[in-house]
């Protein structure tokens, strides 16, 4: 973690600039709108496999006793190989073992001994092409479909930990360039790969590509609105992995509108180049930035802060659980797949904006608090409900879902607000990090429902109940000035006038923050 500092004057001359250039103009309002597009294509990979993997009725191929019986009807087929499920219907993950007797003994006395699948598995000829059918995700191999989501949430963090140094080292422009290309080239690829472990590779790869989407709540809510209506239109896999990934490549005339940040152009010394920035956003809001204003662009440089306190990691930790919980398993719930997923767009749309309000009326700690239990009670409550009632279900799930997703846009702000600035970055960084974990484990935890299906749930459920009812342990934020130090064995911190800079030491005292007060600069140091 870093934190800035600058020469005694460069608060003052930073603010004047940004005056200048206009704080909030057409220019930045069209870099917004820049970084809100890729959103619509994280929502699409982030929940699109959840389509690809539909229900479908499937059986043992037992084509080998055609060899010995090709008069055979289709039933009397599965009649003679497959055994059945005590409701009477067939078994799908076993059948009879094939035997060298002739059809007569076989219908005579039939066959007893059963083994697992052998030759691969039938399915209904008229269903679209999906990853299950493809890659034959049944039985003993339906683990994988649980694998693969976590693989791509492996992607997402090696992601963060690639491209965010990167981005510092190269530029944010020619990274979030490449991490476009990337998504697209790898996206469309999956349209076209051979086999699973190919496949769950390159998830992987595009989910190394989302980190620098930099990614807006209600785009992102818009997006999984988008994917269901998309998805129900398309239900061949391989088409619909085209048409969630191809219009990325739209997004390359991003290589001539796109500008890299000033900021980051400055601190690496670039300075003519980060007066062309300023210069080109002066012109595009209709502003005039003084020729000696331009002159004195600050230099920035950057000096090592301490490591944080882990404390407020948790909340991302639990917020990221039972939202990928819910989220994940919006196939079981028992109503229509593409219903339920449009619905769980739309709830997590007004949870976003929500929490503004909830945010400024409750405060953060009791925000946080408040949906995260009703997160994770919803998901408790979920397993006392009948398999038979499924709208109840998804009644509570969609409810989980609104709960969950505004906990994740409070934690946001509230970490933000509970670290000290000195480390807030880094703190930030650990939450973020801490949530991709458990986006790692929320597939790998819904396996656990093969020993029983109350599992998954109960933990879903439980842990962003402990982790609101921790919350009330940390402090209130709203309406109170954010911390600037640790303030644990610190020397007493005060807002030193520069010009008194000299007096009480100059360079060698750590500076905490500037700001300006009535035109004059202050440093917050240690004295």
């Amino acid at each position: 973690m870093f934190i800035q500092c600058t020469s005694h004057r460069s608060v003052g001359k930073r603010r004047s600039i940004q005056v200048a250039v206009g704080d909030f103009g057409p220019f930045q309002k069209c870099l917004v709108l820049l970084t809100l597009f890729p959103c619509l294509s994280v929502a699409f990979h982030q929940f699109c496999q959840l389509f690809m993997v539909p229900h479908v009725p499937h059986h043992c191929d037992t084509s080998w006793i055609r060899a010995i019986g090709p008069n055979l009807t289709e039933e009397e087929q599965l009649n003679l190989t497959l055994p059945r499920d005590v409701d009477g219907t067939y078994e799908q993950c076993s059948m009879y073992l094939p035997v060298d007797s002739d059809l007569g003994s076989i219908v005579a006395y039939g066959l007893n001994a059963t083994e697992k699948c052998s030759s691969g598995w039938v399915y209904p000829s008229a269903q679209q092409p999906s990853l299950l059918t493809e890659f034959d995700l049944v039985c003993d191999r339906k683990y994988l479909n649980d694998i693969s989501q976590s693989i791509y949430m492996v992607g997402l963090l090696l992601g963060a930990m690639i491209f965010g140094p990167l981005s510092d080292r190269i530029g944010r422009r020619p990274v979030i360039l490449i991490a476009i290309f990337i998504q697209g080239l790898f996206g469309v690829g999956i349209a076209f790969v051979p086999h699973f472990y190919v496949y769950m590779t390159f998830r992987c790869v595009v989910g190394a590509s989302m980190p620098m989407m930099l990614i807006s709540h209600c785009f992102f809510a818009i997006g999984q609105m988008i994917l269901a209506g998309l998805s129900y239109g398309i239900r061949n896999w391989r088409l619909l992995e085209i048409a969630g990934s191809a219009p990325v490549f739209v997004l390359f005339f991003y290589i001539w509108v796109l500008p890299e940040s000033a900021r980051w152009l400055v601190t690496k010394g670039r300075i003519e180049e980060a007066k062309k920035v300023l210069q080109k956003a002066a012109s595009i809001n209709k502003r005039t930035i003084p020729p000696g204003l331009l002159e004195q662009v600050p230099v920035v440089t950057w000096g090592n802060a301490c490591c944080p306190q882990r404390r407020p990691s948790a909340l991302g930790f639990a917020d990221s659980l039972v939202y990928y919980g819910l989220s994940l398993n919006v196939t079981n719930f028992g109503l229509d797949i593409y219903l339920t997923q449009l619905a769980f767009g739309v709830v997590e749309l007004a949870a976003r904006y929500s929490c503004i309000f909830l945010l400024q009326r409750f405060g953060r700690k009791k925000t946080q608090a408040v949906v995260l239990l009703l997160s994770g009670l919803m998901c408790l409550i979920i397993i006392c409900i009948p398999e038979d009632q499924p709208v109840a279900t998804t009644v509570l799930a969609i409810i989980g879902k609104f709960t969950a997703s505004a906990s994740f846009s409070t934690s946001y702000v509230y970490s933000a607000e509970l670290f000290p600035t000195v480390i807030r970055q880094t703190g930030v960084g650990l939450c973020s990090m801490s949530a991709r974990v458990a986006g790692i484990m929320a597939p790998l935890i819904r396996l656990l429902g093969q020993y029983h299906q109350a599992i998954p749930m109960a933990i879903f459920g439980s842990v962003p109940v402990v982790g609101g009812l921790l919350c009330f342990l940390l402090p209130e934020t709203r309406g109170t000035d954010l911390v600037d130090n640790m303030g644990v064995a610190t020397p007493q911190v005060r807002w030193v006038p520069r010009k008194g800079w000299s007096r009480l030491g100059g360079g060698n005292l750590q500076m905490l923050g500037e700001q300006v007060k009535n035109g004059e600069a202050y440093t917050k140091c240690f004295v």
